[in-house]
C-alpha cells in the first residue's frame, strides 16, 4: 500500500458518501473490489454510490443547461443594448 490507499477504508468511502463526494467513494469501492473481488456488500455499496454520482451528474447537467441558455440570452440581450447605444447617438 501506498500513503493514498492506506485509508482506503470501508467507513472512509462511507464518510466521503455522507459528504457527497461520490467521485471519491467510488474510486475507494472499487479498489476495495479489486483486493477483494467476492465481496458482495463491496459490490452493492458500489453499484449504490454509482446510481448516486450518476443522478447528481444529470442534475448538474441540467442546471448547466439552464446557466448557459440564461448566459446566451443574456449576451444576446448586452449585443442589442450596445447596437441601440450606437443607434441612439446617430439621432
Amino acid at each position: 500500500m501506498n500513503n493514498q490507499t492506506d485509508f482506503y477504508t470501508k467507513t472512509m468511502a462511507s464518510v466521503y458518501v455522507k459528504q457527497g463526494y461520490f467521485a471519491k467513494a467510488v474510486e475507494i469501492y472499487s479498489y476495495l473490489l479489486k483486493h477483494d473481488p467476492e465481496s458482495r456488500e463491496l459490490n452493492d455499496l458500489l453499484s449504490e454510490v454509482e446510481k448516486k454520482l450518476n443522478e447528481r451528474q444529470k442534475k448538474d447537467r441540467e442546471i448547466l443547461k439552464k446557466l448557459f441558455r440564461k448566459w446566451i440570452y443574456l449576451q444576446l440581450s448586452y449585443n442589442r443594448l450596445q447596437k441601440l447605444k450606437k443607434f441612439k447617438q446617430y439621432l
